[in-house]
């Protein structure tokens, strides 16, 4: 009998950065994901596989069971090495969770384990929350306090994996507040997803908030949570758009950086919007017919519409 967990990947729409500090943060569920599938065996290992979304196997491990011993790792990649690090990422994940529920891998029992991703992994959807939350979910352990124990971060991107449908997420330490709502804009037709051609290190981005948001930050929460309420029920795109702007000035200004606007897009007659760590992953782009034509020119081959993006029940 197979077993099969999924988590849904995320794009995080408002409250980039300050959502660590505890701000409200509108994120949103995508109709890509991650799977992972359980078959038992009977030898005593684990045995993974993971594939991506063309159904390519770029990465194997043994584990021996119940030691959880690193056995073997094998990476396919255009790039020489890593395939030890990667192993020892997946060893550190299924610790933390047989830590967090000692009865987890803890026998002679052996499986077959195959994750498979619906996204390109340079997307930057989620491929270690989607896989966190799968894992969290297979060894009946809070995703949140496994997140916290592995790769750390505010857990928006677990909440969304947990969820179909839009969510209002705070921080609150492994007891996060997740409110589910219903966003549907009337004007999703006129909303597009860009890729940057950069998959950006959200840890980096994290490091560079750090050094930079001591200040003004009190107001900053203020004026961010302000938008996120707004956002959840305008209805036109002229006052989504003015939301956009007014958001990326203010992140802006907190981490010392300039928009993806000013930086890349000056002559862009939509708005554009940086979608959690700025610099790489997806942007929202406000437009039309021609905003693919626009964004492709300029040499960002991959948009996407809202409709084929976003996840709506």
């Amino acid at each position: 009998m197979l077993e099969r967990y999924y988590s849904h990947g995320k794009l995080l729409l408002t409250g980039e950065y300050l959502v660590l500090d505890g701000a409200k943060a509108l994120a949103l569920p995508t109709r890509f994901g991650q799977d992972l599938t359980i078959q038992k065996l009977k030898e005593p290992v684990l045995l993974w596989e993971s594939y991506d979304h063309q159904g390519n196997c770029w990465f194997k491990a043994t584990f021996e069971l119940p030691k959880l011993r690193i056995v073997s790792a094998d990476f396919e990649s255009e790039e020489d090495g890593g395939k030890d690090k990667l192993a020892e990422r997946l060893w550190e994940i299924l610790s933390a969770a047989r830590q967090l529920n000692p009865e987890f891998l803890n026998s002679n029992q052996g499986y077959l384990v195959k994750t498979t991703l619906e996204f390109s992994q340079d997307w930057g959807l989620g491929s270690s929350s989607t896989l966190i939350n799968n894992v969290a979910d297979w060894a009946r352990v809070s995703p949140f306090e496994l997140l916290e124990n592995t790769f750390g971060g505010s857990g928006y991107d677990i909440a969304s994996a947990q969820n179909d449908t839009a969510i209002i997420y705070k921080r609150n330490g492994s007891n996060p507040l997740v409110e589910a709502i219903d966003f549907n804009p009337s004007f999703q037709e006129n909303l597009f997803f860009v890729h940057l051609n950069v998959k950006q290190n959200s840890r980096a981005g994290i490091r560079r908030y750090q050094q930079y948001k001591e200040g003004a930050l009190i107001q900053a929460f203020q004026e961010i949570n302000a938008i996120t309420k707004a956002m959840i029920s305008v209805n036109d795109l002229g006052s989504f758009e003015k939301l956009l702007k007014e958001h990326e000035a203010i992140i802006g200004q907190v981490i010392k950086n300039k928009p993806v606007q000013e930086l890349l897009f000056s002559d862009y007659f939509g708005q554009t919007k940086s979608l959690g760590a700025w610099g790489g992953d997806f942007i929202i782009a406000t437009g039309n017919e021609k905003t693919p034509a626009y964004f492709k020119n300029k040499g960002f081959e991959t948009v996407v519409s809202y409709k084929d993006m976003i996840l709506n029940k």
